[in-house]
């Protein structure tokens, strides 16, 4: 028969576990909002930035931009991961450095010489129980990313990649969708690519678009391409805040409904034993009367 106090107990303590649950949940709801309207806020001007790049360099015939081009094939390839620093958000963590332990391993089988740069407490972790050498480990990016934290990061990255330190730089992170899809990507941030978009079935093919550049083209192009790569690392960053906020709201939800069911079992456990307790003490009661009759 089981134990009532243990029981009593036991439900107790779900109980207190069940209420910090349900707080998460609605802290991680609240965070997840504000995360969504940054952004979404600054996607626009990101795509449309990137675009615009993508139709200059086009437009310039013959350019040759040093971020458009390897400088140093032989250097090695740089990995950016971006991580959390906190825990309980499900399997939001294990999914980045899935891909990006299947990155370098790909790396490793090519004989590439390549290098970690890792964002986040659970990505240093990993990579330090794996006994991995990091060539960059920070956590000073915080959950609310801002520009001016990203953007000395980014500066960093091109001047390396321009000094032919490295030979491309790729990042790895959850890419967000919507509130139902997030993704984990690893995406080119260096060398800039600006293929054309390919056409579909369902579209006619874009007209070239034309253009008349002031100033000459290699000025223009030298000012937007670090801002396209800057703004492009800071959108990875808000994309892999919140979807974070959403693993850790969904992850906290299934946790406070899984916590209610275990409440009830443990209630219904207890009832019983508390049922078959009064059922014994009346069969010892009857047993002791029949005993003087």
């Amino acid at each position: 028969m089981a134990n009532r106090r243990v029981l009593v107990k036991r439900r107790k303590s779900i109980g207190n576990i069940r209420k910090i649950t349900r707080t998460m949940q609605l802290i991680a709801t609240a965070r997840f909002q504000a995360a969504f309207n940054r952004a979404v806020a600054s996607r626009p001007f990101t795509e449309k930035l990137a675009e615009l790049v993508g139709d200059l360099a086009r437009g310039a015939e013959g350019l040759d931009h040093p971020l458009l081009t390897t400088q140093n094939p032989d250097a090695p390839a740089a990995l950016l991961v971006i991580t959390s620093s906190r825990g309980l958000c499900g399997g939001y963590n294990a999914n980045i450095l899935r891909v990006a332990q299947s990155r370098i391993e790909e790396w490793q089988a090519a004989t590439r010489a390549h290098e970690l740069r890792v964002f986040g407490k659970k990505g240093i972790a990993y990579f330090r129980f794996r006994k991995q050498a990091m060539a960059e480990q920070s956590t000073a990016v915080g959950e609310n990313p801002r520009f001016e934290q990203v953007q000395p990061i980014a500066n960093a990255l091109i001047e390396d990649f321009l000094a032919g330190r490295v030979s491309s730089v790729q990042v790895a992170y959850m890419r967000f969708f919507s509130a139902g899809r997030q993704r984990p990507e690893i995406v080119q941030l260096l060398p800039l690519e600006h293929a054309a978009p390919e056409a579909t079935t369902e579209e006619p093919p874009e007209r070239a678009v034309e253009f008349e550049i002031r100033p000459e083209p290699g000025r223009l192009l030298s000012a937007l391409l670090p801002t396209a790569v800057r703004t492009r690392l800071f959108q990875a960053f808000l994309d892999a805040n919140v979807s974070e906020q959403v693993a850790r709201m969904v992850a906290m939800k299934a946790a406070t409904e899984a916590s209610g069911e275990m409440i009830k079992k443990l209630t219904r456990d207890y009832n019983r034993a508390r049922q078959t307790h009064i059922t014994m003490e009346l069969l010892d009661i009857v047993g002791g009367a029949n005993a003087l009759a």
